[in-house]
């Protein structure tokens, strides 16, 4: 509901872009493009956002689940999390490079190809650090964590391999990119294990910008690249 939600307000909040904009077109233009503008993923992004923000909240309150104790909780040893991130994001490209995969980066291009300047640094600070903070805490903090504990009445173990496994497909089936979902599957999974190991969303989180950075320095170096 949250995730269907935030697609309404991004829907909204686009079409309002377009109308202040005179985009020709409007809605239906804008998602016909390859390079939409940087505000339209902009306010795409904030409308989904929002979505997960009042999930989340409902999730906090009238849902009545808990917080974890310590789930926003830093340690010095997280650093290594960073490092996971990087080794994750390397070892998802190793692992379709066998297969050929063609267009394997319409996400990232989509998101950055009609971004230039300032507009190119908005769009990345949001999708390498904001981005991982309300997706870790949707999917993580609440779908993971509600599939774990509503299940619990069948075995402790049981209920956290179905919510990791039913976490990581919802997941990856949100970006909508079936030629990625293997990879966001798999990254899903390590996401939430490092919850049920930690007990903390910040392992996650942190896991998940460095994945994201890591894509985005790449995309960085082939634009110098390019220039």
């Amino acid at each position: 509901m949250g995730f269907l939600a935030g697609q309404l307000v991004a829907s909204l909040l686009e079409s309002f872009g377009a109308a202040l904009a005179h985009f020709p077109g409007g809605l239906s233009a804008l998602a016909r493009l390859e390079a939409p503008p940087w505000w339209a993923n902009a306010l795409g992004l904030v409308g989904l956002w929002i979505g997960f923000a009042g999930a989340i909240g409902f999730a906090y309150g009238p849902g009545g689940l808990m917080p974890l104790s310590e789930q926003w909780r830093l340690r010095r040893g997280d650093v290594v999390y960073v490092v996971l991130g990087v080794l994750l994001q390397v070892g998802v490209d190793l692992a379709y490079r066998p297969f050929h995969v063609k267009d394997l980066n319409h996400p990232v291009h989509h998101l950055f190809n009609g971004s230039s300047g300032a507009s190119f640094a908005l769009i990345a600070v949001m999708t390498g650090l904001v981005a991982p903070f309300f997706e870790e805490w949707f999917f993580r903090g609440v779908i993971f964590r509600a599939l774990s504990e509503g299940l619990e009445t069948r075995s402790r173990r049981t209920a956290q391999v179905i919510a990791v496994i039913g976490s990581a497909a919802l997941f990856g089936a949100a970006h909508g990119e079936a030629k990625q979902f293997v990879g966001l599957f798999a990254l899903g999974v390590v996401l939430a294990l490092l919850v049920v190991r930690t007990k903390r969303l910040t392992p996650s989180i942190l896991t998940h910008v460095s994945f994201n950075v890591t894509a985005l320095v790449a995309l960085v170096a082939q634009r110098a690249g390019h220039s």
